[in-house]
């Protein structure tokens, strides 16, 4: 079965496929339906109830039998006959794709739209509302090839929770079987820098690994006229902040990109006082895995220098987090061979690596598997919402090119396996 030609977002000719898969015209807009309902009402990592039930209730209605995960969120849904050991009954190992269901806790201030979020203070800004949207449309083009028999091999959908919260709810999904029989795995990540209709692709590191810094810092306090008779706190609190991330700068290769940020710091009531306690809270990234298997020790001694210098008792809180996500160069072929079938050669760029974390990574470290960039930008527009900013929104036709790469890529993989 060929596909129709038709216009992708860009205005180019989309190329018409040999594959079957195709999205069918009723089930696109029941998908863009189901994205904004999910938009409308995102919850947080190990909450997200509703948005399981919403996921569950379609994929039966397909005549599916997804299974919730045992911490009572995310859930597994196969698709075809699978063995006892998870991997399809000839024995070869299935293609996983993954996507994950968690929004933060920000608030939506996008002014004029009619979708935006009900819930105070919880946004879907990271697009995870378009991943799951992706996978489950994917999920049941491919049921109804199933149907059909015209499913080569069997594929295993995953719905994971709490990807937001360090160190991932991967891990979780991972313990509840996840992976068992899985040989390949894919996933999406929006990403507002490529234009809608397009895909980006990296072989290699493609993320950095990601941890979550906590400090306090004490000292005796005292009146702000004679600092010297005490410890400065806000000053010692100050230094940690500008100093720490350049003497981590000089203590690995600026190669590895190791780089310590802050999102927070606290202390003090009055201008008069100098305050017994301060707070502090941010980030540790870093593109090279060898350098972030060394960070920890790295930054807890950066701060413990500074916070001495300036006698002040530090107390240290590193909560390890997650390593980069490192695409397999033959999973990355078979994207770019599924999109390259879907909307050619000009549906595949490029993409940089990010200094951003995700938990698709702990997969990766199990079984081969690849990420793709998903363009989400409308083509054309200059102003670009970032992801984790209240007024993040996505070009929904991008939710068409995620599930035809993803029913290209099962198909081409059964092909090839």
């Amino acid at each position: 079965m060929s596909r129709e030609s038709e216009a992708d977002p860009s205005g180019e000719a989309v190329l018409p496929g040999a594959l079957p898969g195709a999205l069918p015209e009723a089930l696109r807009a029941e998908l863009v339906a189901f994205r904004r309902d999910l938009h409308m009402h995102p919850e947080l990592g190990n909450q997200e109830f509703r948005t399981t039930a919403a996921i569950k209730a379609r994929l039966e209605k397909a005549g599916l039998r997804p299974r919730v995960l045992a911490v009572g969120t995310g859930l597994i849904c196969d698709i075809g006959t699978v063995g006892a050991e998870g991997a399809a009954v000839d024995g070869v190992p299935v293609l996983a794709m993954r996507a994950d269901i968690d929004a933060l806790p920000i608030p939506d201030t996008k002014t004029e739209c009619a979708y935006r979020s009900t819930v105070p203070d919880r946004a879907h800004a990271c697009g995870h509302d378009v991943h799951t949207t992706v996978v489950l449309g994917a999920g049941l083009v491919l049921a109804e090839l199933h149907r059909q028999g015209r499913l080569p091999r069997p594929v295993r959908l995953i719905f994971q929770p709490a990807e937001e919260v360090l160190p991932g709810g991967a891990a979780d999904a991972i313990a509840d079987g996840a992976l068992d029989g899985v040989g390949r795995i894919i996933a999406v990540h929006c990403d507002p820098r490529v234009d809608a209709g397009k895909v980006g692709l990296r072989e290699g590191a493609i993320t950095s690994a990601c941890d979550r810094l906590e400090i306090s810092l004490d000292g005796p306090g005292g009146h702000t006229a004679r600092p010297h008779l005490t410890t400065d706190l806000v000053t010692a609190a100050a230094r940690v902040v500008t100093d720490v991330p350049a003497l981590v700068g000089r203590r690995v290769d600026t190669r590895a990109g190791l780089a310590v940020t802050w999102g927070r710091i606290e202390s003090g009531h009055a201008p008069n006082v100098i305050p017994q306690h301060a707070e502090l809270s941010g980030t540790v990234r870093c593109l090279d895995i060898e350098a972030w298997r060394q960070a920890p020790d790295i930054v807890v001694a950066a701060i413990d220098e500074v916070a001495n210098l300036h006698r002040a008792k530090s107390e240290i809180n590193y909560v390890r987090g997650v390593p980069p996500v490192v695409n397999d160069g033959d999973v990355t072929a078979l994207l770019h061979d599924a999109m390259v079938a879907r909307r050619g050669e000009a549906g595949v760029e490029g993409t940089e690596q990010s200094l951003g974390g995700e938990d698709f990574s702990w997969y990766l470290e199990r079984v081969p598997g690849s990420m793709a960039r998903l363009g989400v930008r409308p083509p054309g527009e200059r102003t670009v919402r970032d992801l984790h900013q209240g007024d993040f929104d996505a070009d929904e036709s991008a939710i068409t090119v995620g599930v035809e790469l993803f029913t290209a890529a099962a198909l081409l993989d059964a092909a090839e396996r």
